[in-house]
């Protein structure tokens, strides 16, 4: 069992994540008016980008929009869970190791202390941004149970992993769950919400070259749109 989800059903879930995310990249992009949106990108690519950059980089600093700055409880939260989110998977020893049997590549990992901190960090933030879900109105009226699905679905790998590691209960039991629920997770990024992982990029840039070019970032120096 061990073999099989760790080779060709990991191949696979990663096989249809990359061809996934890529039709939805393409499809985005295919999406932007033409008129609009292309022709002004492709005809001041050097102030695009300068703007599509500053945008993005602005959202992915704490406190480096005005947005996070004025909900500051919110933004260290927010900012918690995702560091949790993405640290672990790509730092954590044993998943460091496998990469290095099956491709010969590794990299420096995260000490177990760090790496069990941080999984704790993801499940008290997780709790905390599902109390925001119901006690702010404005965030309930617009959570249906699709979104603590993704939630739990996003949790469930880590869940399992913090199970194993900790020996609680069958360790190769929740090892196999730890794994399954990992590649679910991957299999689920292209036809879900949580495509917003390469969305959010998407959209910061092209609203970072919107207001860059046609929204005032260029006003005064001929700008035919």
């Amino acid at each position: 069992m061990y073999a099989f989800v760790t080779g060709p059903l990991l191949w696979l879930s990663f096989l249809i994540c990359i061809i996934g995310v890529l039709y939805r990249v393409v499809q985005y992009i295919r999406g932007l008016n033409w008129q609009i949106d292309r022709v002004a990108y492709t005809a001041y690519p050097g102030q695009g980008a300068k703007a599509a950059a500053k945008s993005i980089l602005h959202w992915i600093i704490p406190f480096g929009s005005r947005n996070w700055r004025i909900k500051p409880l919110y933004t260290i939260i927010f900012f918690a869970f995702h560091a949790g989110l993405i640290l672990v998977p790509l730092f954590l020893e044993g998943h460091v190791a496998i990469v290095e049997q099956r491709w010969g590549i590794s990299w420096p990992t995260l000490p177990s202390g760090v790496a069990d901190a941080l999984t704790i960090t993801v499940f008290v933030t997780a709790a905390c941004l599902i109390v925001r879900r119901i006690a702010l109105p404005e965030v309930r009226i617009l959570t249906t149970a699709y979104d603590y699905f993704l939630l739990a679905l996003t949790l469930a790998p880590f869940v399992t992993g913090f199970f194993a590691v900790q020996e609680i209960g069958n360790p190769q039991f929740w090892l196999i769950l730890h794994i399954l629920a990992g590649e679910a997770l991957l299999i689920a990024i292209p036809f879900t919400k949580l495509f917003h992982i390469v969305g959010f990029f998407l959209s910061r840039a092209q609203i970072g070259m919107d207001f860059g070019i046609k929204r005032g970032g260029m006003k005064g120096r001929g700008l035919a749109w």
